[in-house]
């Protein structure tokens, strides 16, 4: 199995092996408490029901004697060590009647009745008894030293039973409790490790898929634990109680019984050969099927608006009548090897038995008593429900593995730790040395990139899109690493800090601002205690959020569904520029940070811009040029190479890449205006 799958599952069900060792020990005591009710229904039939046909003697004590004709008699086992017997009777059913012998018996074999004589038939030999019918009362009196034992056994089995209600929903509240667990420390693991993962892993992978592994597959894994290890836990111990009873049985039969052991484990093989690569297709479909329906609900706007919805829908059906296609496959061998397969080897075993004691041996004088054979036929139809119960659970094992086998993949993805701790506030002096950046092998973004921003400075980045303006930011903040050279915080390397220590000190306001559910507030502080709550206030009134807000039924405490749908996008902007500003970077990147705002609102964002930048390195990427005239230093990029460089009287004033674009975008404004 890839990735030591089974052994990894068994590792996290050793986490809480004490609640495991506990339930299975219930497991045991509530097992054999109910496989001892066949063996006191044994004793019930065999001593005491046709304990009646033992021997009777005369006795001259009444305890435990039945007076018939004057005298008093005694069965044969209830006589004490040593205690004197008189002469032997017996007590014969032939039929549905039963018939006083006066004497003992010399053989047992075929028995009949006539003319007050009963004759028993052996072989070859015959030899006859003077024998008088029982009415009701006296057969009554002759059981009536049975009734107190048998009424014991009875209380005995019953509470037996309750015994075993006991320890078994005890054990099967522990061993589900303990799953829960399990899967509860498996999710909180599957959880951390995205966290982990670099930028670059969520680039090539749908966020719906990601999800599904959270949930869908982790869910799978849940029914291992809950039902599938708790079905087989169960019915292997109760397998091994019933082949022991079977064992103090007959040796003989409980051997020929021992033949289903190797029949399953077979029949587990053969079936997980072929579940495992329906299985493969079927989890990884719902995994797309799930990516489809995030991606669909996302994109519902634009599906609406160019009338995709025929298209998408058809897309969907596909994708859904393979996952269908698959399930049904899986429903086939599901069939196959469940009931019927069980039915057939039940059949078997009880065509076996038959044949064991049929002829002669199911005779009477048999040498196997009725209550043995009561016994036999219990047990085996025991034995048979823990193979059902276990063949019934080889569908949701096979699932289960798959879905831990992709859970699995995910957590070995190559991740780093977050780090803990604290390092010193930057003063913010940030140098890009001869950086060569590719997302893809040999495909250069950015080519031997060279600059440097100062403490308090402003560097704004242009170009044209594709340009390696995004990238150049995201190996500031290290979302990806680069390929050559070096780029220096304070003199030092970034790659010699933790990725979350680095980004302690840094803070980003993205085009796209995402807000997460909750509150203006809590969207600002994100959770965070070192945030009080008048500082988040105080942010949102310095970035002037006080005037776009102001107007909201809660004021800071507006709930914020997802994504901030509620919230007009300059809202959802200045809420990310107090965000930005309460965690106090010492430099600050603004990604396009004012480029879907109207006009109005954009005087607004310029003011909180103010506010923002002040003793901070800050880094700006805009397509609007007007918007980073004041800007320090601008950098123009074309092809992932910095092809100009000063502020903007000295760019304009060279007449190249950057004075064309802001004259194309002045030209276009004025013609706008006209």
């Amino acid at each position: 199995m890839k990735r030591n799958t089974g052994k990894r599952l068994v590792n996290y069900a050793l986490l809480f092996k004490k609640q495991i060792i506990i339930a299975l020990l219930l497991l045991a005591v509530s097992v054999a408490t109910e496989l001892t009710g066949p063996f006191i229904a044994k004793t019930m039939i065999d001593k005491h029901i046709l304990g009646i046909e033992f021997s009777w003697y005369e006795t001259s004590g009444t305890e435990d004697a039945v007076q018939y004709n004057n005298n008093y008699y005694k069965r044969s086992d209830h006589f004490e060590p040593g205690e004197e017997k008189g002469k032997e009777v017996r007590i014969l059913q032939v039929g549905r009647e039963y018939y006083f012998i006066g004497g003992p018996v010399s053989f047992d074999g075929e028995r009949k009745v006539a003319d007050d004589r009963l004759t028993i038939t052996k072989g070859g030999r015959s030899k006859g008894y003077e024998a008088v019918k029982l009415t009701n009362d006296q057969l009554l009196a002759f059981y009536k030293p049975q009734i107190s034992p048998l009424l014991i056994l009875i209380a005995i089995y019953f509470g037996l039973l309750l015994i075993a209600s006991i320890f078994q929903y005890g054990q099967r509240y522990l061993l589900q409790s303990s799953a829960n667990r399990v899967i509860q420390k498996m999710r909180n693991d599957v959880f951390a490790q995205i966290q982990r993962l670099p930028i670059n892993y969520f680039d090539n992978l749908p966020a719906g898929k990601v999800v599904s592994r959270i949930t869908n597959d982790t869910e799978a894994i849940r029914e291992l634990y809950v039902t599938v290890l708790a079905t087989f836990f169960t019915s292997i111990i109760y397998m091994a109680g019933i082949f022991i009873a079977l064992f103090l049985l007959d040796v003989k039969l409980a051997a020929i019984t021992l033949l289903i052991l190797p029949i399953l484990v077979v029949w587990i093989i053969f079936y997980r050969k072929y579940a495992s690569k329906y299985n493969h297709i079927i989890r990884s479909r719902l995994s797309d099927i799930n990516g489809m329906v995030n991606e669909s609900i996302q994109g519902m706007p634009i599906i609406q608006a160019f009338r995709r919805q025929k298209e998408t829908e058809k897309e969907f059906e596909e994708l859904n009548e393979d996952y269908f296609a698959h399930q049904n496959k899986m429903l086939n061998l599901n069939s196959l090897t469940s009931h019927n397969l069980v039915n057939i080897l039940r059949n078997v075993s009880f065509v076996t038995l038959i044949w064991y004691f049929g002829g002669a041996s199911l005779g009477v004088g048999s040498v196997v008593s009725l209550g043995v054979l009561y016994a036999f036929v219990d047990y085996l139809n025991r034995l048979f429900q823990p193979v059902t119960n276990m063949v019934n659970q080889l569908a949701n094992l096979e699932q289960a593995l798959v879905s831990a086998d992709r859970v699995f993949e995910l957590m070995d993805e190559a991740g780093e730790d977050v780090a803990e701790g604290n390092i010193p506030r930057y003063k913010g002096n940030v140098s890009f040395e001869k950086v060569w950046f590719a997302y893809k092998e040999g495909e250069y973004v950015l080519k031997d990139i060279n600059f440097e921003a100062k403490h308090g400075e402003t560097v704004a980045l242009v170009g044209h899109t594709g340009s390696g303006k995004s990238s150049i930011m995201n190996l500031l903040f290290r979302f990806y690493d680069i390929k050559e050279g070096n780029i220096l915080i304070d003199g030092k390397d970034i790659r010699d800090t933790p990725k979350q220590l680095l980004r302690k000190h840094m803070g980003i306001v993205l085009q796209d601002p995402f807000l997460y559910t909750g509150t203006i507030a809590t969207n600002v502080s994100l959770n965070d205690p070192s945030i009080s709550r008048e500082t988040v206030e105080k942010a949102l009134r310095d970035v002037g959020a006080e005037k776009l807000l102001k107007n909201l039924p809660n004021g800071f405490d507006e709930p914020v569904i997802e994504k901030g749908s509620t919230l007009s996008s300059g809202q959802r902007q200045l809420i990310s520029f107090a965000r930005a500003l309460a965690f106090n970077p010492s430099i600050l990147i603004l990604d396009e940070a004012t480029s879907n705002i109207d006009t109005e609102t954009e005087a607004v964002i310029q003011e909180a811009l103010d506010v923002l930048k002040k003793g901070r390195t800050t880094f700006i990427i805009a397509h609007r040029l007007s918007t980073i005239k004041n800007a320090d230093t601008i950098l123009v990029l074309h092809r992932g190479e910095i092809v100009e460089h000063g502020d903007h009287d000295t760019l304009m004033q060279k007449k190249g890449r950057y004075y064309q674009m802001y004259q194309l975008q002045q030209g276009k404004e004025v013609s706008k205006a006209v």
